[in-house]
């Protein structure tokens, strides 16, 4: 089973110095979310994401596995109403419809999905066609290869790989759903 942040530890998660050296503007711009989107975010955490996401899209789609992190989505996005839905489960095993997205945005979480062939089959299952996907995996815990694995579990799901780049701390791929 793969290592997860604890809920009592995610702080770490949502703190200054990650919003300053985190550029989130940025990131959804590489993801294509626009005042118009839908976005499935999978492992939404404590919100660091979700609620920059919230702020830009139409509406978040955040699915969480642990329950005292979805505490904490709650607590920290309650202003947003029903722009934000959060689903509590793994994201394998959640039915949220097909076509639902737009983008789905996955933010260094996607190494730690212990069913990885499930889980990319429901999030391809639930993008809309044309739908995009953002990958963002820590270059600390996932290797080139490994990275290579995933999006090869993508594309085996119908997805097109669009970009693939290496930043600082991050690697990333954007996949299109024709």
């Amino acid at each position: 089973m793969p290592l997860l942040c604890p809920s009592w530890l995610s702080f770490i998660l949502y703190n200054p110095i990650r919003k300053t050296f985190t550029d989130r503007q940025k990131l959804m711009d590489e993801g294509g979310i626009t005042a118009d989107s839908v976005v499935l975010e999978v492992g939404a955490g404590n919100g660091f994401f979700t609620e920059a996401v919230a702020e830009r899209a139409k509406k978040v789609i955040a699915v969480e596995l642990q329950k005292g992190m979805v505490r904490k989505l709650e607590k920290r996005l309650g202003r947003f109403g029903s722009k934000v839905e959060i689903v509590a489960g793994d994201i394998a095993d959640v039915s949220l419809g097909a076509g639902i997205a737009d983008v789905c945005l996955l933010y260094y979480c996607f190494h730690e999905i212990a069913r990885q062939h499930e889980a990319a089959a429901v999030i391809s299952h639930c993008l809309k066609s044309p739908g995009t996907l953002a990958i963002y995996e820590p270059m600390v815990e996932v290797s080139k290869k490994k990275m290579g694995e995933t999006v090869a579990l993508f594309m085996n799901n119908g997805l097109t790989l669009q970009a693939a780049d290496r930043k600082v701390f991050s690697r990333f791929a954007r996949m299109r759903k024709p």
